[in-house]
């Protein structure tokens, strides 16, 4: 395995649909000392049609300033930057050329989160930006095309909601000429506030003694708030919301509002914006929003550093999958085992000597049977469509579909087509995990198999030799007609497989 790394300095880069985030921090004894932030408003959520397509000038704006950040980071580890994209790269469909690209340009992986995990990770960033204690919190995030909702305590967020709305798309649908008259206004709370009102009654339901906002728009309103003298520093009032409101009702538009604490860049983002903050306060029955520094971009760093602190969140929830699907934990234990020993025997040769594909691979083999909880037959479907589809706190949605198409392969056909279907630089490495949980899962189909069967694996070029004690697979004949099926299989990847006996 590589060396163990020292991670003296950790960054995260946000590619939000409004602006683009990074911060890079040196790691002082558990702790962050920032050293540079760079942000740069992008508006990529402007670049796209109606049709859901991003356009090439959004595009070459986006890799102009990834470029820019690369220079700052692209000497660093691999595993020690995380690169995000949210709404608008979860929504585009044309965002894989885009995204290779965008690799390209800043020298690192770039994960897309869904809603749900951008959510946890917001709250992480302003709950240690806030040092929260364990009592229960609202946080609120209003990005360029979505706004997140988090209720926890603590460090951990326990309800987390995702809704299509955010200032850049709310902008563009209501304001896109610049113009806030009272019905532009109106229609567009009233889509905002029918989007909250399916969370309103759990959330209310659940409370909360203070709620948090974070990011731009809802800085960028407290800044307004404070200069126009209608609430105090780093305070939204909703009696100050309503003064916003109608302050640009009556202008006519945001040009003409001249209101203070503005920035020119924030302007044409803000009436949507106010109007997502103001139906979530109404709705929700929020009095009075505090406003962090922190957010996805702080919730990262913490992510990440727990990861290097072996306090990973993806390891709590493949337990609680497999937990609620009551997983045979003896028999994923076994499989687990061998993978495990698989890996290590052809990690440098097959170029996977990177301790993450060990984790993607040990996670595969411990929810490989989540779909027997369904049916057996084809339980491999069912448990590749679990692990595709289900929330899974910590994990990308890249890295959600390749455990999905490892758990599809591990028997029958083998995946070839689904694997095709991943992005470019995670195709070869998926291809050669799921070989290694296919012959894990040869030894170990029987159930009854000990962990202890050593099984000795190595690579010569197209040549994948397996090596059994002398007559073993004389007493295994079921084994070894599944060792014949799966050199057929392994033909399909233009590899052979010889078995030594």
């Amino acid at each position: 395995m590589q060396q163990q790394k020292t991670h003296d300095v950790l960054a995260a880069v946000d590619l939000g649909s409004n602006s683009f985030h990074m911060i890079i921090a040196r790691l002082r004894d558990g702790h962050f000392q920032v050293v540079d932030r760079l942000r740069e408003m992008v508006q990529l959520r402007a670049g796209l049609d109606k049709d859901n397509f991003l356009s090439l000038e959004a595009q070459e704006r986006a890799l102009a300033c990834l470029e820019r950040f690369g220079e700052r980071i692209n000497h660093l580890p691999y595993g020690d930057v995380r690169v995000v994209g949210t709404n608008t790269l979860r929504i585009a469909h044309n965002s894989r050329y885009f995204l290779n690209q965008a690799r390209q340009a800043l020298g690192h992986p770039i994960e897309i989160v869904t809603g749900e995990e951008e959510a946890r990770l917001i709250y992480i960033g302003v709950a240690h930006a806030l040092a929260f204690d364990n009592s229960r919190r609202l946080v609120m995030d209003i990005g360029g095309g979505s706004t997140e909702f988090i209720i926890g305590e603590g460090f951990r967020g326990q309800m987390r909601e995702s809704l299509e709305m955010g200032c850049v798309s709310y902008s563009q649908k209501y304001f896109a000429d610049g113009q806030t008259p009272a019905s532009a206004m109106q229609r567009a709370m009233l889509t905002a506030a029918r989007q909250i009102r399916t969370i309103q009654r759990p959330y209310r339901q659940a409370g909360w003694v203070e709620a948090v906002g974070a990011s731009g728009t809802i800085r960028c309103v407290a800044n307004i708030c404070k200069e126009q003298g209608w609430a105090d520093d780093g305070i939204i009032t909703a009696e100050a919301l309503q003064k916003m409101v109608q302050h640009l009702i009556d202008a006519g538009s945001v040009k003409n509002a001249n209101l203070q604490g503005l920035s020119e860049e924030r302007s044409d983002v803000l009436p949507g914006g106010l109007c997502v903050l103001s139906a979530a306060f109404d709705r929700l029955g929020i009095d009075r929003m505090i406003v962090s520094d922190g957010a996805l971009r702080e919730g990262l760093l913490y992510d990440l550093l727990g990861r290097i602190q072996h306090d990973d969140e993806r390891e709590r929830t493949v337990a609680a999958l497999a937990r609620r699907y009551d997983v045979d934990e003896a028999h994923a234990e076994r499989v687990t085992v061998m993978v495990t020993q698989l890996f290590e025997q052809v990690a440098q040769d097959w170029q996977l000597d990177d301790e993450a594909l060990l984790y993607r691979l040990q996670w595969a083999a411990k929810l490989h049977e989540v779909g027997l909880a369904i049916s057996h037959h084809q339980f491999h479907k069912h448990s590749a469509y679990l692990v595709g589809y289900s929330d899974l706190p910590g994990f990308s949605r890249e890295e959600q579909q390749v455990l999905s198409v490892m758990v599809r392969g591990q028997r029958r056909s083998f995946p070839k087509k689904h694997i095709k279907k991943l992005p470019d630089e995670l195709q070869l490495s998926s291809q050669r995990l799921t070989v290694l949980l296919r012959l894990a899962m040869v030894f170990n189909r029987g159930r009854s198999e000990l962990a202890d069967t050593y099984v000795k694996l190595r690579v010569e070029g197209k040549k994948l030799l397996l090596t059994l004690p002398e007559g073993w697979l004389r007493e295994h004949p079921l084994t070894e007609a599944d060792l014949e099926h799966e050199a057929e299989q392994l033909k399909k990847i233009d590899l052979k497989l010889l078995v030594q006996a």
